[in-house]
Protein backbone atom coordinates (compact mmCIF):
# COMPACT_ATOMS: atom_id res chain seq x y z
CA UNK A 1 0.00 0.00 0.00
CA UNK A 2 1.20 3.52 -0.85
CA UNK A 3 -0.23 6.41 1.46
CA UNK A 4 -0.37 9.71 -0.70
CA UNK A 5 -1.99 13.44 -0.07
CA UNK A 6 -4.06 16.25 -2.11
CA UNK A 7 -2.75 19.80 -1.39
CA UNK A 8 -5.96 21.42 -2.05
CA UNK A 9 -9.69 20.34 -2.33
CA UNK A 10 -11.13 23.36 -4.98
CA UNK A 11 -12.81 21.65 -8.30
CA UNK A 12 -9.38 19.93 -9.22
CA UNK A 13 -8.91 18.39 -5.47
CA UNK A 14 -12.13 17.24 -5.26
CA UNK A 15 -12.62 16.12 -8.72
CA UNK A 16 -9.24 13.88 -7.92
CA UNK A 17 -10.63 12.30 -4.88
CA UNK A 18 -13.40 11.20 -7.15
CA UNK A 19 -11.92 9.83 -9.79
CA UNK A 20 -9.79 7.95 -7.27
CA UNK A 21 -13.03 6.57 -5.65
CA UNK A 22 -14.72 5.59 -8.63
CA UNK A 23 -12.22 3.79 -10.34
CA UNK A 24 -10.08 2.75 -7.21
CA UNK A 25 -10.05 -1.25 -8.44
CA UNK A 26 -8.51 -0.62 -12.30
CA UNK A 27 -6.14 2.35 -10.51
CA UNK A 28 -5.02 0.25 -8.18
CA UNK A 29 -4.34 -2.68 -10.67
CA UNK A 30 -2.33 0.06 -13.06
CA UNK A 31 -0.50 1.13 -10.25
CA UNK A 32 0.42 -2.26 -9.28
CA UNK A 33 -0.39 -1.32 -5.30
CA UNK A 34 -3.08 -0.17 -3.59
CA UNK A 35 -3.16 3.56 -3.24
CA UNK A 36 -4.29 5.06 0.32
CA UNK A 37 -5.66 8.70 0.56
CA UNK A 38 -4.03 9.80 3.56
CA UNK A 39 -4.32 13.52 3.69
CA UNK A 40 -6.20 16.50 2.29
CA UNK A 41 -5.03 19.55 3.17
CA UNK A 42 -7.24 22.48 3.14
CA UNK A 43 -7.51 25.46 5.31
CA UNK A 44 -11.84 25.33 4.96
CA UNK A 45 -14.37 22.27 6.70
CA UNK A 46 -16.13 20.01 4.64
CA UNK A 47 -18.36 18.15 7.25
CA UNK A 48 -20.17 15.26 5.52
CA UNK A 49 -17.91 14.58 2.56
CA UNK A 50 -15.79 11.90 1.90
CA UNK A 51 -12.46 13.75 2.63
CA UNK A 52 -13.99 14.97 6.61
CA UNK A 53 -11.71 12.43 8.33
CA UNK A 54 -8.31 13.13 6.76
CA UNK A 55 -8.75 16.32 6.54
CA UNK A 56 -5.50 18.30 7.71
CA UNK A 57 -5.13 22.72 7.93
CA UNK A 58 -1.21 21.75 9.01
CA UNK A 59 0.93 20.74 6.19
CA UNK A 60 3.36 19.65 8.17
CA UNK A 61 1.40 16.71 8.98
CA UNK A 62 1.56 15.58 5.64
CA UNK A 63 5.47 16.74 5.19
CA UNK A 64 6.60 14.73 8.67
CA UNK A 65 4.83 11.86 7.42
CA UNK A 66 6.91 9.10 6.52
CA UNK A 67 4.42 6.81 5.06
CA UNK A 68 3.45 9.77 2.74
CA UNK A 69 5.14 9.08 -0.71
CA UNK A 70 3.11 11.11 -3.33
CA UNK A 71 1.80 14.87 -3.14
CA UNK A 72 -0.62 15.79 -5.27
CA UNK A 73 -0.59 19.30 -5.63
CA UNK A 74 -3.77 21.08 -7.11
CA UNK A 75 -3.72 24.41 -5.23
CA UNK A 76 -2.88 26.76 -8.14
CA UNK A 77 -0.70 30.01 -7.98
CA UNK A 78 2.92 29.83 -7.19
CA UNK A 79 3.02 30.32 -3.33
CA UNK A 80 2.89 28.60 -0.99
CA UNK A 81 2.35 25.40 -4.11
CA UNK A 82 6.37 26.05 -4.41
CA UNK A 83 7.08 26.07 -1.14
CA UNK A 84 5.34 23.04 -0.35
CA UNK A 85 6.41 21.41 -3.66
CA UNK A 86 10.30 21.65 -2.77
CA UNK A 87 9.74 20.66 0.70
CA UNK A 88 8.10 17.75 -0.26
CA UNK A 89 10.86 16.83 -2.90
CA UNK A 90 13.86 17.58 -0.70
CA UNK A 91 11.80 15.20 1.90
CA UNK A 92 11.88 12.20 -0.93
CA UNK A 93 8.01 12.43 -2.12
CA UNK A 94 7.46 12.26 -5.45
CA UNK A 95 4.74 15.41 -6.34
CA UNK A 96 2.25 15.76 -8.94
CA UNK A 97 0.59 18.70 -9.94
CA UNK A 98 -1.87 20.38 -12.31
CA UNK A 99 -0.21 23.89 -11.28
CA UNK A 100 0.91 25.56 -14.80
CA UNK A 101 2.20 28.70 -12.82
CA UNK A 102 4.33 26.84 -10.78
CA UNK A 103 5.72 24.94 -13.70
CA UNK A 104 5.92 27.42 -15.81
CA UNK A 105 8.12 29.51 -13.30
CA UNK A 106 10.18 26.67 -11.83
CA UNK A 107 9.56 23.42 -13.62
CA UNK A 108 13.31 23.06 -14.52
CA UNK A 109 14.09 23.41 -10.70
CA UNK A 110 11.89 21.08 -9.27
CA UNK A 111 12.86 18.53 -11.78
CA UNK A 112 16.08 18.48 -10.93
CA UNK A 113 15.43 18.38 -7.24
CA UNK A 114 13.16 15.13 -7.86
CA UNK A 115 16.54 14.11 -9.85
CA UNK A 116 18.25 14.00 -7.84
CA UNK A 117 16.71 12.48 -5.10
CA UNK A 118 15.72 9.79 -7.21
CA UNK A 119 11.62 10.21 -7.41
CA UNK A 120 9.48 12.15 -9.48
CA UNK A 121 8.09 15.54 -10.14
CA UNK A 122 5.05 15.27 -13.11
CA UNK A 123 2.71 17.72 -14.70
CA UNK A 124 0.69 16.08 -16.85
CA UNK A 125 -2.71 18.17 -16.11
CA UNK A 126 -0.84 21.62 -16.39
CA UNK A 127 -1.04 21.76 -19.70
CA UNK A 128 -4.09 20.60 -22.15
CA UNK A 129 -5.89 19.03 -18.54
CA UNK A 130 -6.83 15.80 -19.94
CA UNK A 131 -5.29 15.85 -23.04
CA UNK A 132 -2.10 13.37 -22.86
CA UNK A 133 1.00 15.53 -24.11
CA UNK A 134 3.73 15.91 -21.77
CA UNK A 135 4.19 11.98 -22.19
CA UNK A 136 4.33 11.91 -25.36
CA UNK A 137 6.58 14.71 -25.62
CA UNK A 138 8.88 13.01 -22.80
CA UNK A 139 8.90 9.58 -23.61
CA UNK A 140 6.84 8.53 -26.95
CA UNK A 141 8.41 11.76 -29.49
CA UNK A 142 12.04 11.42 -28.00
CA UNK A 143 13.49 9.94 -31.47
CA UNK A 144 11.93 13.25 -32.93
CA UNK A 145 13.71 16.75 -33.36
CA UNK A 146 10.70 18.57 -32.44
CA UNK A 147 10.85 21.69 -34.78
CA UNK A 148 6.94 23.07 -33.98
CA UNK A 149 4.30 22.74 -31.54
CA UNK A 150 1.13 25.06 -32.13
CA UNK A 151 -2.13 25.15 -29.96
CA UNK A 152 -5.31 25.82 -28.96
CA UNK A 153 -4.65 25.82 -25.69
CA UNK A 154 -7.30 27.88 -23.56
CA UNK A 155 -10.73 26.32 -23.18
CA UNK A 156 -12.22 29.53 -22.47
CA UNK A 157 -10.65 31.46 -25.52
CA UNK A 158 -11.47 28.60 -28.04
CA UNK A 159 -15.07 28.46 -26.89
CA UNK A 160 -15.82 32.56 -26.85
CA UNK A 161 -14.34 32.84 -30.74
CA UNK A 162 -16.24 29.53 -31.64
CA UNK A 163 -19.47 31.22 -30.40
CA UNK A 164 -18.74 34.49 -31.77
CA UNK A 165 -17.90 32.46 -35.07
CA UNK A 166 -21.29 30.81 -35.45
CA UNK A 167 -24.03 33.05 -34.09
CA UNK A 168 -22.63 36.37 -35.28
CA UNK A 169 -22.14 37.71 -31.33
CA UNK A 170 -19.98 40.24 -30.26
CA UNK A 171 -16.95 39.57 -27.44
CA UNK A 172 -18.70 40.95 -24.58
CA UNK A 173 -21.77 39.46 -25.11
CA UNK A 174 -20.23 35.70 -25.30
CA UNK A 175 -17.98 36.39 -22.56
CA UNK A 176 -21.17 36.60 -20.42
CA UNK A 177 -22.20 33.97 -21.54
CA UNK A 178 -18.91 32.04 -20.92
CA UNK A 179 -19.09 33.53 -17.28
CA UNK A 180 -22.45 32.71 -16.71
CA UNK A 181 -21.48 28.51 -17.81
CA UNK A 182 -18.68 28.49 -15.62
CA UNK A 183 -16.53 28.68 -18.25
CA UNK A 184 -14.75 31.79 -17.72
CA UNK A 185 -13.86 33.44 -14.05
CA UNK A 186 -15.12 36.88 -12.90
CA UNK A 187 -11.61 37.71 -13.93
CA UNK A 188 -11.18 36.27 -16.70
CA UNK A 189 -7.98 38.11 -17.62
CA UNK A 190 -5.70 35.21 -17.69
CA UNK A 191 -7.64 33.80 -20.17
CA UNK A 192 -9.01 36.24 -23.03
CA UNK A 193 -5.26 38.30 -22.51
CA UNK A 194 -3.56 34.86 -23.34
CA UNK A 195 -1.60 34.52 -20.37
CA UNK A 196 -2.86 31.34 -19.50
CA UNK A 197 -1.87 29.84 -22.88
CA UNK A 198 1.38 31.80 -22.86
CA UNK A 199 2.36 29.24 -19.45
CA UNK A 200 1.71 26.53 -21.30
CA UNK A 201 3.23 26.86 -24.79
CA UNK A 202 6.20 28.17 -22.23
CA UNK A 203 6.27 24.25 -20.48
CA UNK A 204 5.82 22.65 -24.20
CA UNK A 205 8.40 24.75 -25.10
CA UNK A 206 10.98 24.04 -22.65
CA UNK A 207 10.69 20.25 -22.79
CA UNK A 208 10.29 20.04 -26.59
CA UNK A 209 13.28 21.66 -26.76
CA UNK A 210 15.28 20.78 -23.56
CA UNK A 211 15.73 24.15 -22.15
CA UNK A 212 13.94 27.08 -19.86
CA UNK A 213 11.59 28.99 -22.19
CA UNK A 214 10.30 32.11 -19.65
CA UNK A 215 6.97 32.87 -20.23
CA UNK A 216 7.97 36.63 -19.86
CA UNK A 217 9.85 36.55 -22.91
CA UNK A 218 6.92 35.29 -24.90
CA UNK A 219 5.03 37.60 -27.15
CA UNK A 220 1.15 37.73 -25.97
CA UNK A 221 -1.92 39.39 -27.50
CA UNK A 222 -4.85 38.36 -26.65
CA UNK A 223 -8.77 38.02 -28.16
CA UNK A 224 -10.46 40.80 -26.37
CA UNK A 225 -9.86 43.36 -29.94
CA UNK A 226 -11.21 40.83 -31.69
CA UNK A 227 -14.81 41.62 -32.72
CA UNK A 228 -18.47 40.00 -34.41
CA UNK A 229 -17.05 42.52 -37.91
CA UNK A 230 -13.71 40.64 -38.09
CA UNK A 231 -15.73 37.48 -38.06
CA UNK A 232 -17.45 38.44 -40.99
CA UNK A 233 -14.57 39.08 -43.12
CA UNK A 234 -13.04 35.80 -41.69
CA UNK A 235 -15.62 33.71 -43.04
CA UNK A 236 -15.80 35.82 -46.29
CA UNK A 237 -12.43 34.55 -46.69
CA UNK A 238 -12.53 30.97 -46.32
CA UNK A 239 -11.05 31.50 -42.48
CA UNK A 240 -11.64 30.72 -38.63
CA UNK A 241 -10.12 32.93 -36.07
CA UNK A 242 -8.32 31.23 -32.94
CA UNK A 243 -6.10 31.95 -30.17
CA UNK A 244 -3.37 29.86 -31.26
CA UNK A 245 0.24 29.18 -28.68
CA UNK A 246 2.64 28.52 -30.88
CA UNK A 247 6.74 27.64 -30.81
CA UNK A 248 8.99 27.17 -33.99
CA UNK A 249 12.07 26.21 -34.23
CA UNK A 250 14.32 26.81 -37.55
CA UNK A 251 17.92 27.46 -38.03
CA UNK A 252 18.70 26.10 -34.40
CA UNK A 253 16.96 29.51 -33.97
CA UNK A 254 13.34 29.54 -31.72
CA UNK A 255 10.61 31.69 -31.16
CA UNK A 256 7.36 31.61 -29.40
CA UNK A 257 4.32 33.47 -29.48
CA UNK A 258 0.61 33.71 -28.70
CA UNK A 259 -2.02 35.48 -30.36
CA UNK A 260 -5.49 35.27 -32.56
CA UNK A 261 -4.71 34.01 -35.74
CA UNK A 262 -7.10 33.74 -39.32
CA UNK A 263 -6.25 29.93 -40.03
CA UNK A 264 -7.50 28.20 -43.25
CA UNK A 265 -10.39 25.83 -43.17
CA UNK A 266 -7.86 22.99 -44.51
CA UNK A 267 -5.78 23.89 -41.37
CA UNK A 268 -5.67 21.16 -38.66
CA UNK A 269 -6.80 22.89 -35.61
CA UNK A 270 -9.77 24.70 -38.10
CA UNK A 271 -11.95 22.32 -36.52
CA UNK A 272 -11.34 22.62 -33.02
CA UNK A 273 -14.44 24.44 -31.45
CA UNK A 274 -16.21 24.98 -28.97
CA UNK A 275 -13.86 24.38 -25.30
CA UNK A 276 -12.27 21.56 -26.71
CA UNK A 277 -8.13 21.72 -26.85
CA UNK A 278 -6.11 20.05 -29.24
CA UNK A 279 -2.00 20.37 -29.65
CA UNK A 280 -0.36 20.32 -33.57
CA UNK A 281 3.57 18.70 -33.06
CA UNK A 282 5.86 18.45 -35.99
CA UNK A 283 8.71 15.97 -35.94
CA UNK A 284 11.14 15.81 -38.14
CA UNK A 285 10.73 12.15 -38.30
CA UNK A 286 7.08 11.13 -37.35
CA UNK A 287 6.00 14.39 -39.45
CA UNK A 288 2.49 15.79 -37.73
CA UNK A 289 0.95 14.55 -34.98
CA UNK A 290 -2.38 15.64 -33.00
CA UNK A 291 -3.62 15.46 -29.44
CA UNK A 292 -7.19 16.17 -28.86
CA UNK A 293 -9.77 16.55 -26.28
CA UNK A 294 -11.28 18.69 -23.46
CA UNK A 295 -8.29 21.00 -21.93
CA UNK A 296 -9.57 21.81 -19.04
CA UNK A 297 -12.70 20.78 -16.34
CA UNK A 298 -12.33 19.02 -13.28
CA UNK A 299 -13.13 15.49 -14.50
CA UNK A 300 -11.07 15.85 -17.25
CA UNK A 301 -7.84 17.45 -14.83
CA UNK A 302 -8.09 15.09 -11.92
CA UNK A 303 -7.58 11.97 -14.59
CA UNK A 304 -4.60 13.56 -15.61
CA UNK A 305 -3.20 13.85 -11.85
CA UNK A 306 -4.36 10.54 -11.09
CA UNK A 307 -2.65 8.99 -13.96
CA UNK A 308 0.45 11.20 -12.47
CA UNK A 309 0.11 9.83 -8.82
CA UNK A 310 -0.08 6.28 -10.60
CA UNK A 311 2.81 6.82 -12.74
CA UNK A 312 4.51 8.15 -9.64
CA UNK A 313 3.39 5.13 -7.29
CA UNK A 314 5.11 2.70 -10.19
CA UNK A 315 8.50 4.30 -9.75
CA UNK A 316 9.01 4.76 -6.26
CA UNK A 317 12.75 5.72 -5.68
CA UNK A 318 13.55 5.22 -9.38
CA UNK A 319 13.19 8.86 -11.67
CA UNK A 320 11.79 9.04 -14.71
CA UNK A 321 14.15 10.83 -16.99
CA UNK A 322 13.13 14.73 -18.28
CA UNK A 323 15.40 16.38 -20.72
CA UNK A 324 14.45 20.42 -19.45
CA UNK A 325 17.73 22.04 -18.06
CA UNK A 326 17.69 24.98 -15.97
CA UNK A 327 19.75 27.07 -18.76
CA UNK A 328 17.94 29.84 -20.06
CA UNK A 329 17.15 29.69 -23.59
CA UNK A 330 17.22 33.17 -25.55
CA UNK A 331 14.04 33.51 -28.05
CA UNK A 332 14.82 34.90 -31.06
CA UNK A 333 12.45 38.00 -31.75
CA UNK A 334 8.70 37.78 -33.34
CA UNK A 335 10.58 41.10 -35.50
CA UNK A 336 12.55 38.44 -37.94
CA UNK A 337 9.34 35.93 -38.49
CA UNK A 338 7.61 36.44 -41.51
CA UNK A 339 3.71 37.26 -41.06
CA UNK A 340 0.41 38.39 -43.09
CA UNK A 341 -1.60 41.16 -41.83
CA UNK A 342 -5.03 41.31 -41.85
CA UNK A 343 -6.17 45.39 -41.41
CA UNK A 344 -9.48 46.74 -41.02
CA UNK A 345 -9.85 50.44 -40.48
CA UNK A 346 -12.07 53.67 -41.06
CA UNK A 347 -12.27 55.29 -44.50
CA UNK A 348 -13.89 58.97 -45.32
CA UNK A 349 -13.04 57.90 -48.81
CA UNK A 350 -12.61 54.45 -49.99
CA UNK A 351 -10.92 55.56 -53.23
CA UNK A 352 -8.09 57.69 -51.81
CA UNK A 353 -7.85 54.79 -48.52
CA UNK A 354 -6.77 52.41 -51.00
CA UNK A 355 -4.19 54.70 -53.09
CA UNK A 356 -2.72 55.39 -50.08
CA UNK A 357 -2.62 51.42 -48.62
CA UNK A 358 -0.88 50.59 -51.92
CA UNK A 359 1.63 53.27 -51.76
CA UNK A 360 2.62 51.77 -47.82
CA UNK A 361 2.08 48.43 -48.51
CA UNK A 362 1.84 47.75 -52.01
CA UNK A 363 0.43 44.47 -53.19
CA UNK A 364 -2.58 43.41 -51.47
CA UNK A 365 -5.75 41.65 -51.24
CA UNK A 366 -8.42 43.89 -50.62
CA UNK A 367 -11.96 42.13 -48.70
CA UNK A 368 -15.12 43.75 -49.05
CA UNK A 369 -18.44 42.42 -47.71
CA UNK A 370 -21.95 43.90 -48.12
CA UNK A 371 -22.95 44.44 -44.78
CA UNK A 372 -19.77 46.97 -43.97
CA UNK A 373 -19.65 50.49 -45.24
CA UNK A 374 -17.21 53.42 -44.39
CA UNK A 375 -14.16 51.00 -43.73
CA UNK A 376 -11.24 49.61 -45.57
CA UNK A 377 -10.11 45.73 -45.21
CA UNK A 378 -7.45 44.31 -46.94
CA UNK A 379 -4.33 41.44 -46.35
CA UNK A 380 -0.72 41.84 -46.52
CA UNK A 381 1.73 40.11 -48.62
CA UNK A 382 4.32 38.21 -46.25
CA UNK A 383 6.65 40.25 -44.63
CA UNK A 384 8.79 40.78 -41.34
CA UNK A 385 7.23 41.27 -38.69
CA UNK A 386 9.23 44.16 -37.99
CA UNK A 387 8.62 45.44 -40.84
CA UNK A 388 5.29 44.87 -40.59
CA UNK A 389 4.83 46.89 -37.98
CA UNK A 390 6.70 50.06 -38.80
CA UNK A 391 4.07 49.92 -42.48
CA UNK A 392 1.20 49.97 -40.08
CA UNK A 393 2.52 52.54 -37.60
CA UNK A 394 3.06 54.77 -41.24
CA UNK A 395 -0.55 54.45 -42.10
CA UNK A 396 -1.68 55.67 -38.78
CA UNK A 397 0.30 58.78 -39.43
CA UNK A 398 -0.69 59.40 -43.42
CA UNK A 399 -3.74 57.81 -44.15
CA UNK A 400 -7.04 59.77 -44.45
CA UNK A 401 -8.62 57.47 -41.43
CA UNK A 402 -10.32 58.25 -38.32
CA UNK A 403 -8.55 54.21 -36.82
CA UNK A 404 -7.68 51.76 -37.74
CA UNK A 405 -10.13 49.01 -36.26
CA UNK A 406 -8.35 45.84 -36.62
CA UNK A 407 -4.52 43.89 -37.48
CA UNK A 408 -5.17 39.96 -37.26
CA UNK A 409 -2.46 37.59 -38.35
CA UNK A 410 -2.92 35.64 -41.23
CA UNK A 411 -1.48 31.68 -41.65
CA UNK A 412 0.61 31.81 -44.83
Amino acid sequence: MVDVAILGYGTVGSGVVEVLTTNKESINKRAGKKINLKYVLDLREFPGTPIENILTKDYEDILNDSSVKVIAEVMGGVEPAYTFVKKALLKGKSVVTSNKELVARHGAELLQIAKDNDINFLFEASVGGGIPIIRPLNQSLTADEIYEITGILNGTTNFILSKMADEGLDFETVLKEAQDRGYAEKNPEADVEGFDACRKIAILSSLAFGMQVDFEDIYTEGITKISDVDMMYAKKLGYDIKLLATSKKKDQKVYAMVSPMMINKDHPLSNVNGVFNAIFVKGNVIGDVMFYGKGAGKLPTASAVVADIVDAVKHLERNIVSFWSTNKMELTSIESVSSRYFIRLDSKSNEITRKQIKSVFNDVEFVKIEDVNNEVAFITESEEEGKLKQKVEELKNNIVTEDILSVIRVDK
